[in-house]
């Protein structure tokens, strides 16, 4: 959550540098253990079945392949298991391989190591559930009999050359395999546009697939697959492949465990929460609070305006602001944030973490929306950290009021449409007046102020408009200030 200020305009930043991401990344974990434990493990059930959608998609594109070139068979492959990151990232569901990512939560003092182990359990065992489902569907589609077999002959070896690594080889392709599921996740950060995200995830996942590295829940598909089809496919199917069930007799569940399941997850706790979420947690936290790098972090102090009166520049949002708001948190119960915003007659709060760093933003608006989303029947044990909108518009507390207030009311890409290189890209008759009348513009009615990177105040429209009031009578600007 930051902003940023070119040429008099505002502008909500997401994703525009390393450091930016790295919010993102803080705002994803959090999020992460903030769900309530129905809702985490229903989307981990769902991301353990798109993980094995993303398998069948694999191993149909791979199956029957034998004169293409064995790097582009699997490129093609590692392209078609991409699918199955894509389809968690746009429906957010809980994959335990960046899930630990939450780590970062757990360095910032945001959670307890047995509260993040708890999350964790409950989405591997939710991916589990997902993949297991999908392995009784597929089984009973008979899908291994696709083209003559050779389908199911393709899962099996599959499943069982993942078996034949030693304990150092699976926990090393696990290592790897997480670094880069982890590092597709936190490209997505860049970008709250679902295509930019969809490819973003491409690569990564096409390179580790194609390598063979070991994703412990997609294993969780895999083998077992192997293993029921080792084990309860029909003798017409051994005939029609002129193959021997004997020759898949090492795929069972005990060698599943021992040899595969156990040393992956372990590289893949290591890959994405040591490698990529406490290692970039590391390097951009520490960057991020020294002086040369607040400006990534914190809202950049915006140019004058250009006024005739100095008085007019002289108010700061810091004379304005009220230092004493009211903040939730995002693991506060919606119903009760709700009582607070009532009793204290306000609209929204920020929502900070325990060293009062902003993750989110919560107001009766987003609590409408999802009451009209739940047919007005909510879950009475929602949290906050479930509806705030995460993407923030803050101010510093040095930013002069005229600029706010030229912020609050301006659309400049409708008053002033013009490309980055100052060309027109529309012509409109209407004097300047008329189009900034016309323009809809759609502001927050109320502003955190950030010094620092942490909450020091939040200031709204009326706090802007009780300062602007006296230009109606010509009286001094700075007067104002002084007796606010």
């Amino acid at each position: 959550m930051t902003t940023a200020y070119s040429d008099h305009e505002f502008v909500s930043v997401k994703g525009f540098s390393a450091s930016e991401m790295m919010n993102e990344a803080e705002r994803y974990a959090l999020k992460k253990i903030s769900k309530r434990s129905g809702a985490t493990l229903s989307l981990a059930i769902l991301a353990g079945a798109f993980i094995g959608l993303a398998f069948l998609f694999y191993i149909t594109v791979t199956t029957g392949n034998d004169s293409t070139n064995w790097g582009v068979n699997r490129l093609i492959g590692g392209f078609a298991f991409s699918m199955g990151l894509i389809l968690i990232v746009i429906f957010e569901g809980e994959l335990f391989t960046s899930t630990v990512l939450s780590s970062i939560s757990w360095a910032n003092n945001q959670v307890s190591i047995s509260k993040l182990l708890s999350t964790w359990g409950k989405v591997y065992l939710g991916n589990f559930l997902g993949a297991t489902l999908l392995v009784i569907m597929v089984t009973a589609a008979g899908l291994y009999q696709l083209d003559g077999g050779q389908w199911g002959l393709n899962a099996l070896n599959i499943a069982q050359h993942k078996l034949h690594h030693t304990w150092l080889e699976a926990f090393t392709l696990g290592v790897l395999c997480n670094i880069l599921v982890c590092t597709a996740i936190w490209l997505t950060f860049c970008s709250a546009n679902p295509i930019v995200k969809a490819v973003m995830t491409m690569l990564p996942v096409a390179m580790f697939v194609s390598s063979g590295f070991e994703h412990s829940i997609a294993n969780m598909f895999m083998v077992p697959l192997g293993i029921v089809i080792a084990n309860f496919s029909p003798d017409t199917f051994w005939l029609g492949l002129g193959a021997n069930a004997a020759t898949y007799a090492d795929l069972t569940f005990n060698n599943f465990i021992i040899n595969n399941l156990i040393p992956v997850t372990l590289g893949n706790i290591v890959g994405g929460a040591v490698l990529v979420g406490l290692a970039n947690w590391g390097i951009y936290r520490k960057q991020m609070q020294q002086p040369d790098m607040l400006s990534i972090n914190t809202p950049v102090t915006i140019a004058k305006a250009s006024k005739d009166s100095a008085m007019i520049n002289s108010v700061k949002v810091k004379d304005l602001m009220n230092t004493n708001p009211i903040v939730l948190k995002a693991s506060e119960r919606t119903a009760q944030a709700i009582d607070t915003l009532l009793s204290n007659g306000i609209t929204g709060a920020p929502v900070c973490d325990s060293q009062m760093q902003v993750v989110g933003f919560f107001s009766v608006h987003d609590a409408m929306v999802n009451l009209w989303c739940e047919d007005y029947l909510p879950d009475a044990k929602q949290v906050v950290g479930e509806l705030m909108c995460d993407d923030v518009t803050a101010l510093n507390a040095e930013e002069s009021l005229v600029d706010v207030a030229e912020f609050l009311v301006m659309d400049k890409e409708k008053v002033f449409p013009v490309s980055p290189m100052g060309i027109a890209t529309s012509f409109s008759n209407l004097s300047l007046k008329e189009r900034v009348k016309e323009a809809k513009v759609s502001k927050p009615h109320i502003l955190p102020v950030i010094t620092n990177g942490r909450l020091v105040g939040v200031i709204s429209r009326s706090d802007v408009l009780q300062a602007l009031r006296p230009l109606y009578e010509n009286e001094p600007l700075v007067e104002v200030a002084k007796a606010i």
